[in-house]
């Protein structure tokens, strides 16, 4: 794993941009895995300037994203698909048909567990994958377990995970109890892995992940057996490595 400090969340996130701006040079229609949540922000702000000024096509970049809640629709302002087309896709020249998001309000959630997992498979998988990584140590939502669960699976969230999110809602009691994420395998054989992490708050869990034990109880910690990692994170969130 190759780890890059930044001073503070806007160098972290010129890193985390420049890395994902590289692989769509070198290869304009790759796939790109993308992340939700705060953390990335500021690397979609970064990669906007980028092709606003020319030195970024995403016109062939096709990109499937890690995650959705269960029950939002893609109207709801907290809903993941929400959230990607107003901090990222609305902004660059990327065609909406490439852009992927599990369907949240699937009738079926084991159709559409397999339906995104099939697409994955057709797409030949991820160049890169970014990734944050949550105060419980969860990629995606694939929380702590028993085991690591493979596939794109339907998962109930944890109440430290709810708590987390219950920011964006007007109170916890808004918060989905259940979302699709895609499974360990997908994101492992993803060709590259970018992680992005920033504060204080997150420096025991990162601990836990690059140093500590291989476990599903710390879900990140499985990063450690893939070949091509980087971990980009500011000051305070690597301070315990």
């Amino acid at each position: 794993m190759k780890i890059l400090k930044a001073k503070d969340y806007d160098g972290m996130s010129r890193i985390a941009a420049n890395i994902i701006s590289a692989q769509v040079i070198l290869k304009d229609n790759c796939v790109l895995g993308l992340a939700t949540g705060s953390s990335p922000v500021g690397v979609y702000q970064r990669l906007i300037e980028l092709c606003a000024n020319g030195e970024l096509d995403f016109s062939r970049v096709v990109t499937v994203n890690l995650d959705e809640y269960r029950g939002l629709p893609v109207t709801n302002e907290q809903s993941y698909r929400y959230f990607m087309n107003d901090n990222l896709f609305n902004h660059i020249n990327i065609k909406p048909e490439n852009t992927n998001v599990p369907n949240g309000t699937a009738p079926d959630p084991a159709a559409e567990c397999a339906r995104y997992e099939n697409l994955i498979h057709a797409l030949g998988g991820i160049d890169l994958q970014l990734l944050g990584i949550g105060n419980n140590g969860h990629i995606g939502f694939n929380e702590p377990s028993d085991a690591f669960d493979c596939d794109t699976h339907c998962v109930d969230l944890t109440e430290s995970t709810i708590e987390a999110n219950k920011r964006f809602f007007s109170n916890a009691d808004e918060v989905p109890r259940q979302a699709y994420t895609m499974g360990m395998k997908a994101i492992m054989q993803a060709r590259r892995i970018v992680m992005v992490v920033s504060g204080a708050a997150k420096a025991e869990i990162v601990k836990a992940a690059v140093c500590g034990p291989i476990t599903p109880r710390v879900p990140a910690s499985i990063l450690q057996l893939h070949k091509d990692v980087t971990l980009v994170g500011d000051e305070a969130a690597l301070s315990l490595l």
